[in-house]
């Protein structure tokens, strides 16, 4: 690699470093409460950990070509741990459990939330697309306190003046897109009865130990929050980390998820997941493009218009990314960056393993 491809490369995580996201390192401020949530919904139902400094790994051809950081520490990913649990609905439609996206969860599950005529017809594809507008309460939450909340990604006719949690009129399932953590928990819920093992297992025994992966990693649920199955107390585990819990990993550990999907689902001679389901996590959705099977992309250039459309995502707060680059071969993970810096950070990178690429 010349000279000039090293100062890229060096630039580009410099940069990561110098724009760590405001966040204290410690909880003092705890994380996972957001900031919008109204009374008594404010507050923590799981556990938080102190964080680590900006850190990640670039992975090209499947080698690691960079690292920086503590990229070996075990931290919180937020909503990232939607994307694992589409990797597990993938696991579960592999195997049987899950026959058809588009049949309703309440034909495999009775008596756990779906028997109500607004969640009757719900779909494995509506929770997945985030289109289920189901309505209940999860994990002791209701559905309501995500009511109206909105991400910079989407589209602006679901921008409205109401009060994040402020009461919805519900639509039809796979009608409205809403970005709602308490539904994503009750899919976690279902898939829980599916597989009626605890999910941090299968995700552990069908993923992790394959890809070879560190032991150092969790996934926590809210306190008070387990149900028996065949005799068992078994943890219903958070889609994210949205009031506390949910998973910690390492960025190494993610790099090599992201890698799995890059394979689309196949690790040296075995297929963990079918090539059919990475497909269809990584197709954008009718309602929002930007958007597969719990799974962010770059549709349109919606997301991060620097950089290729064919990426994809998996996204959590406090600036933690997994960024799938399909074009050059290439999985990056950065943790902790100021979200308003990460898209320069991503091209800055971009540009220097282009580089190194065209040198091999």
């Amino acid at each position: 690699m010349a000279l000039s491809d090293v100062d890229l490369l060096e630039d580009s995580l410099s940069f990561a470093v110098q724009n760590e996201i405001e966040w204290t390192r410690d909880n003092t401020k705890p994380w996972g409460i957001h900031q919008e949530d109204s009374s008594p919904w404010n507050r923590l139902f799981g556990p938080v950990f102190p964080r680590g400094g900006v850190s990640g790994i670039a992975l090209l051809d499947g080698q690691v070509v960079a690292s920086w950081g503590e990229h070996q520490r075990a931290d919180l990913t937020f909503s990232v741990a939607k994307t694992y649990l589409a990797l597990l609905c993938g696991i579960a439609f592999d195997s049987g459990l899950i026959r058809d996206l588009d049949e309703s969860v309440s034909t495999s599950l009775l008596n756990l939330g779906f028997d109500s005529p607004q969640n009757k017809s719900i779909s494995w594809r509506h929770f997945l697309q985030q289109t289920s507008e189901w309505e209940g309460v999860c994990c002791g939450i209701p559905d309501q306190v995500d009511h109206y909340r909105y991400l910079a990604f989407q589209d602006r006719r679901y921008k409205t003046n109401f009060r994040k949690g402020t009461k919805r009129p519900l639509s039809q399932p796979g009608t409205y897109w809403e970005y709602n953590d308490v539904r994503i928990n009750q899919l976690s819920l279902a898939l829980l009865h599916l597989f009626r093992q605890p999910l941090n297992e299968v995700f552990e025994e069908k993923i992790l130990k394959p890809i070879g992966s560190s032991c150092d990693w969790s996934w926590s649920p809210y306190a008070d929050t387990w149900v028996e199955i065949d005799g068992v107390l078994m943890p219903i585990l958070p889609g994210g980390s949205h009031w506390g819990g949910g998973v910690r990993i390492s960025s190494q550990d993610q790099a090599l998820i992201g890698q799995l999907m890059l394979q689309k689902g196949r690790w040296g001679n075995d297929t963990l997941i079918s090539e059919e389901w990475i497909d269809s996590m990584i197709t954008p959705s009718h309602l929002a493009p930007y958007y597969g099977l719990l799974t962010w992309l770059n549709t349109s250039k919606i997301l991060f218009p620097e950089l290729p459309e064919s990426s994809v995502f998996a996204i959590g707060a406090g600036g933690s990314y997994t960024w799938i680059d399909r074009e050059l071969n290439a999985v990056v993970v950065v943790r902790w960056i100021n979200p308003n810096c990460a898209q320069t950070f991503m091209v800055r990178l971009r540009q220097a393993l282009v580089a190194l690429k065209n040198g091999m």
